[in-house]
C-alpha cells in the first residue's frame, strides 16, 4: 500500500490533470515501483504498491506519472512537499520502465518486455540522473560484487560533469578520476559484508557547490585488499583531467592518478596558462614531518610556460601530492586543484628534502646540484646553478667562494664543507650595489 502522504498527494495530482474533459483519452494502470521506502535489490510480491497513467495523443500511447511529476516524500518526516518534475511526465518507456512495473507487461510499451526478476536486479536510474544529462552507467545491475577487494564504476555522459561517491558515508576508500565524457570510480572496501555506494554529480558550469545523488549501489565485498588504504588527505577527483585543464594545468606528463616510483623520486611537467601562481604540497598519514617541511621536498622548476616538480619522498609510503593555484595579479589565497597520489614500496628510501628557498629565489631559477638539503662534512661540493640576470654569485660556507657563469649559462664551483654547520648560496642582482640576497640554505652532517 502507498503510504498515507502519497496517497493524498496522488489524488490531490490526479485531480490537477482532467483528461476526459479533455477530450485525451487516459488509462489507469497499476503496478510496482521502486519509488518511497524502495531498498536496493529487493523483491517484489503480493498486490500493486503504485498506480500511475497512460495518455494517448498524436497516435500513440504515452506515460506519465502525476504524483511523481508532483513532488517527493522527505524521508525524515513523511511530508510530501510539492515539486515539479517534468521528467515524469510522457517520459520515454525505456527510462518509465527503469522504476514503474506495471501488473499487465503490455503498457511497458516496449519489445521485447522485461521480466519482474529484470526489474528487481536493474541499476535504478532516477530523474536526477537524465536531467543533468547522464547517459549511462556500468555495471548494470543494483548489487556488486568485489573481484580481489575491488570493483569498479563508470558513469558516460555528454556535459563536462562533476562527480564524487560516497562509500558507507565516506569517500576515503576509492580512486575517482574524471573523464571528457563520464568518470571512473575504483573502490576498495575495507571491510567484508554489504555496504551502500551513492554516486553524487553535479553541472560544472554550477555556481552552486551542491551534489545530487544520481545512482545508488549495494557492493558485496568478501575479502579486503589491505594494500589499498589510502591516504587520508588524498581528495576526490584524483589525477588530471578536463577540469584541471581548465585550472590551467594542461598537458600533463603523468595522465594517470597513481604515479608509482621504486627509488622514491619522480618528476612531473605541465604547460600552464599565463598569469598563473602555483603551489604544491606533500602529505602522509605515516610521515612526522610538518607540512611546511614536507612542500621542501618539492622543487618547482619554470622553463618558459612549462613547470617541472621534482619530488622526493622522505621514505616509503603512499604520498598525496597536492596542487594550489591563484591569479598573480591576485593577492588572495591559494585554491585547491587537485591531487596525485605517489606511492613507493622501497623501505630502503630515505631522501632528504631539497634546500630552503628563501623569498629572492625567484621562479625562473634552477637548481641542478646539490639537490640534497644535507651535505657531507669536510667534502669538496660542486655547484650547478642557471639564473639570469645576476651578476655575481657566492657561496658562503667556513670560507667563502665564488662561482663562475660559463659559457653554456650555468654558475658553477667548488666549496668546502669544512668548519662550518650551514652553507648558503647568495646573489648579487645589480653590479652598481654591493648588496648580496640569500636565495639558498643547506645543512652540514655533524662529524
Amino acid at each position: 500500500m502507498l503510504p498515507c502522504a502519497y496517497a493524498k498527494a496522488e489524488r490531490k495530482a490526479k485531480s490537477l490533470f482532467p483528461f476526459s474533459f479533455a477530450g485525451i483519452q487516459c488509462m489507469k494502470l497499476s503496478g510496482y515501483s521502486k519509488g518511497y521506502g524502495y531498498k536496493i535489490g529487493q523483491t517484489f510480491q503480493g498486490n500493486s504498491d503504485h498506480a500511475w497513467n497512460a495518455v494517448y495523443l498524436d497516435g500513440r500511447w504515452h506515460l506519465l506519472d502525476s504524483t511523481w511529476g508532483s513532488g517527493i516524500v522527505d524521508d525524515t518526516s513523511t511530508k510530501f512537499t510539492f515539486r515539479y518534475n517534468e521528467f515524469y511526465f510522457l517520459t520515454h518507456p525505456a527510462l518509465f520502465v527503469n522504476n514503474h512495473f506495471p501488473d499487465n507487461s503490455n503498457w511497458q510499451l516496449l519489445k521485447p518486455t522485461l521480466t519482474l526478476k529484470q526489474f528487481e536486479s536493474n541499476l535504478q536510474h532516477n530523474s536526477d540522473f537524465y536531467k543533468l544529462g547522464l547517459l549511462d552507467a556500468h555495471p548494470q545491475t543494483a548489487l556488486i560484487q568485489t573481484e580481489n577487494g575491488t570493483a569498479t564504476i563508470s558513469v558516460e555522459c555528454r556535459p563536462s560533469t562533476l562527480f564524487t561517491f560516497k562509500l558507507e558515508g565516506t569517500d576515503e576508500h576509492g580512486l575517482l578520476t574524471l573523464r571528457k565524457q563520464g568518470m571512473k570510480l575504483e573502490i576498495y572496501p575495507q571491510k567484508t559484508g554489504r555496504q551502500e555506494l551513492q554516486i553524487f554529480a553535479r553541472p560544472s558550469k554550477s555556481t552552486e557547490d551542491v551534489y545530487t545523488c544520481v545512482l545508488e549501489y549495494i557492493v558485496e565485498c568478501k575479502s579486503v585488499d589491505k594494500s589499498r588504504r589510502f591516504p587520508k588527505d588524498l581528495h576526490q577527483p584524483v589525477g588530471p583531467s578536463w577540469f584541471t585543464e581548465k585550472q590551467g594545468f594542461l598537458r600533463p606528463s603523468h595522465p594517470d592518478p597513481i604515479i608509482h616510483t621504486n627509488d622514491g623520486r619522480c618528476s612531473l611537467t605541465f604547460t600552464m596558462g599565463k598569469d598563473i601562481s602555483i603551489l604544491a604540497s606533500l602529505h602522509a598519514d605515516s610521515s612526522s614531518l610538518s607540512e611546511e617541511m614536507s612542500r621542501q621536498h618539492i622543487m618547482q622548476i619554470h622553463r618558459g610556460n612549462q613547470v617541472e616538480f621534482k619530488v622526493h619522498l622522505p621514505h616509503a609510503g603512499s604520498f598525496v601530492l597536492k596542487f594550489f593555484t591563484k591569479k598573480k595579479s591576485d593577492p588572495g589565497s591559494y585554491t585547491f586543484v587537485f591531487n596525485y597520489l605517489i606511492t613507493c614500496l622501497n623501505t630502503e628510501v630515505k631522501w632528504p628534502a631539497f634546500p630552503l628557498r628563501y623569498s629572492k629565489w625567484a621562479e625562473g631559477y634552477e637548481l641542478l646540484e646539490p639537490l640534497s638539503r644535507l651535505l657531507p662534512a669536510n667534502r669538496n661540493v660542486q655547484f650547478k646553478l642557471k639564473m639570469q640576470g645576476i651578476s655575481k654569485v657566492l657561496v658562503q660556507a667556513g670560507d667563502t667562494y665564488t662561482l663562475t657563469l660559463s659559457r653554456d649559462g650555468f654558475w658553477e664551483g667548488t666549496c668546502n664543507t669544512a668548519g662550518c654547520r650551514e652553507l648558503f648560496v647568495m646573489v648579487h642582482e645589480n653590479a652598481n650595489h654591493g648588496y648580496y640576497s640569500h636565495i639558498l640554505k643547506y645543512d652540514v652532517e655533524t662529524q
